[in-house]
């Protein structure tokens, strides 16, 4: 005897159109916040040709911003995607799984934009721990899925359109059509689904918006822990930095007229202090007091074109972003310092002893500590 399948029946009220749209209307804007500001990351961190020698440095707090609201709408968005899947759930078990080459269509696309999200998102948050549980490149790979998760939050849009619209406010004409009674129930739990936004918003903004930094209780990130009151991502030992003696540094300058600097050469040079955040891609920032030389005196000393894209190479042995570019824009900067001291203090070992990079509206890892070369490009 041939055996039928009995779908499982759902009697909650609200996994309906208008609860799915109220949702997802959130949702949208927290992905569309995410992916556009996780492009301006990725470009600042990886520049293609065309713009490696554009890049602004102002303003100085440009970075900050747009990484801090990366995270934080990306943290935001956790929320309200595991909303929106308990509200459209039920859809999975749909009799007959495929009723159309359309339907087909649109069931598939569904699948990528949820398995591209729940990725995007898991990934982002463990980034943010800095925890790798996997053995792909994470910067590639995010990037890669962002735009897969975009395309297909796109075309899921074009194709629910008009049940969009219909269910889009309270008076539209698939909203009226549902049960009366359901209205206070519906609002109550968009209620407790924003309450869940604002309540991991409020707990982990705080590691770049300092004013909340008190409730950072979900935060990996505290702003004012580490050495020199600034949290530390790489230390000296995970970089293969040993201990760095004072009279035998040298910092080499190449260009047209290449020299070497001593450490006690470059506590001689005139000093300047700056105000500056240190803003990583891991979501948290500070700003802090940077003592140092000047990267434009530097490049002027050594002859260096106006135009030329600076090349700073660390001394550390193992581990990303040993070395980085900046262009004219940041190494002209005046702001832009080879830092000798923090908040008044000689540089400890894990900021960078005795020598590191600091500029404006720069990502955190291009922040190059350890410094040992500065190479002037044409």
């Amino acid at each position: 005897m041939r055996s039928r399948f009995f779908p499982p029946v759902f009697k909650g009220r609200l996994h309906d159109a208008r609860t799915a749209t109220s949702i997802g209307r959130w949702l949208g804007l927290a992905l569309a916040v995410c992916f556009c500001t996780g492009l301006i990351s990725h470009f600042m961190q990886h520049p293609p040709g065309w713009l490696a020698n554009e890049l602004p440095s102002r303003p100085v707090w440009g970075y900050r911003f747009t990484q801090g609201l990366h995270v934080a709408s990306g943290i935001a968005a956790i929320p309200l995607l595991l909303a929106k899947l308990w509200t459209v759930y039920p859809r999975l078990f749909e009799w007959p799984p495929v009723r159309s080459v359309r339907h087909a269509l649109e069931r598939l696309s569904v699948a990528v934009l949820v398995a591209a999200a729940l990725f995007e998102l898991a990934t982002g948050l463990l980034n943010t721990a800095q925890w790798y549980p996997w053995t792909f490149p994470f910067v590639q790979v995010h990037y890669a899925v962002a735009w897969l998760l975009v395309g297909a939050l796109v075309l899921h849009i074009a194709v629910k359109a008009p049940e969009i619209a219909a269910h889009w406010s309270r008076r539209s004409p698939g909203t009226l059509a549902l049960p009366a009674e359901d209205g206070p129930d519906r609002r109550s739990l968009l209620a407790a689904v924003a309450a869940a936004v604002g309540a991991v918003t409020v707990t982990t903004v705080g590691q770049s918006f300092t004013p909340l930094k008190d409730l950072t209780l979900l935060a990996p990130r505290h702003p004012d822990h580490g050495p020199e009151g600034l949290p530390v991502n790489r230390t000296a030992a995970a970089a293969g930095v040993g201990l760095i003696h004072a009279e035998r540094y040298r910092l080499t300058i190449s260009g047209p007229r290449p020299y070497t600097l001593t450490l006690d050469e470059l506590r001689a040079l005139p000093q300047h202090e700056v105000e500056l955040p240190i803003a990583c891609v891991e979501g948290w920032s500070k700003s802090a007091h940077w003592t140092g030389v000047r990267v434009v005196d530097l490049l002027e000393r050594v002859g260096a074109p106006v135009h030329a894209r600076v090349r700073v190479v660390s001394l550390q042995t193992r581990g990303g972003y040993r070395v980085s570019e900046m262009g004219h824009e940041h190494a002209r900067d005046p702001l832009t310092l080879l830092a000798l001291r923090l908040n008044g203090e000689e540089l400890s070992p894990d900021h960078g002893y005795p020598v590191r990079l600091i500029a404006p509206n720069r990502p955190g890892v291009l922040q190059t500590k350890w410094v040992g070369r500065l190479e002037a490009l044409s």
